[in-house]
Parts: structure tokens; sequence; C-alpha cells
């Protein structure tokens, strides 16, 4: 784990995860069979809309490093969401994958010479996406703490 930290402080994780979620959500709008991009239609948007939450976490997380406090309710209560997204980017992942296990099932139609490298790149990108959202996680319970019901419960009394 230390090697990790080194090779990717918290800082610079949260940079890498924004800069890969940028790229997919670019790539949310992009159709692997036909080489176009497809802004009309509905399901392309799901994805950019749920990492707004992802950014959301990001932002926290970040404030929280910079300030050096420690978890809050609010903290966990979009950690929570998250984790439920992260359900979403697992899904993506295997989908893309399926994806691009499909190309066999199209040899009377002409493919475009893309397919295969951006489906590729699309794949990689998830499976960094999974890795870093799990890192995000072990990083936020080593540099911001866990986690403490019975004081986060306490504290958001005394705001009542």
């Amino acid at each position: 784990m230390r090697f990790i930290i080194r090779l990717f402080p918290p800082r610079v994780l949260v940079l890498f995860s924004t800069i890969l979620l940028l790229i997919l959500n670019v790539f949310s709008f992009y159709g692997l069979y036909t080489n176009k991009f497809y802004f009309l239609k509905f399901d392309n948007y799901i994805f950019p809309i749920l990492s707004l939450v992802h950014f959301t976490y990001l932002y926290l997380i970040l404030v929280k490093l910079i300030s050096k406090k420690n978890a809050d309710p609010e903290l966990r209560n979009v950690e929570y969401v998250l984790y439920f997204i992260f359900s979403v980017y697992v899904f993506r992942f295997f989908e893309s994958i399926y994806r691009l296990s499909t190309i066999t099932n199209f040899d009377h139609l002409e493919m475009p010479e893309t397919f295969l490298p951006i489906g590729l790149i699309i794949t990689t990108l998830d499976l960094f996406l999974l890795a870093i959202t799990l890192l995000t996680f072990s990083y936020r319970k080593i540099f911001i703490g866990s986690f403490k019901f019975e004081e986060l419960d306490r504290n958001s009394r005394d705001f009542d």
C-alpha cells in the first residue's frame, strides 16, 4: 500500500479520477458500432449524471484533505450513494467487455476500423475507474479517517 500511496498521492488521485471521469463522460456519447457521437439519446446521459455524485465525492475528499478535517455525515452519505454508483461502473465495465466480444457476430457487416482500438480504450478506462474508485475509498479511510457513527450522530444532533 505504501508503494501505491507514493505512486498516487491523494491529490494526484483526485486529479487523475477527475480526468478519467471527464474522458469517460465524453465516451458515453460515442457509438462504438457506428463510430459516431449520439447526443440526443437519453441513455447516453445516465453515466454523466451519475458521475456528478462521483465529482461531489472527489470534491469533498479534496476539501477534507486540504482542511485536515475528519469525516462528516455529508461525506458518509455521498460515499454510500457512490457505493451504488460503483455497481453501475461494474455493469458498464462488463457491458464494454460484452460489446468487444460481439465483434465476431457481425462478420457479414462492415465494422468501423476504430471498433477494436476504441473499444479496448473504453474497457481499459472503465477498469481504471473501478480500481481508482476502490483506491479512493481506501484513501478516505487512511487519510481522513473512518466513519465513527457515534461521533457523527452526536455532531449532527448538535447542529439541530
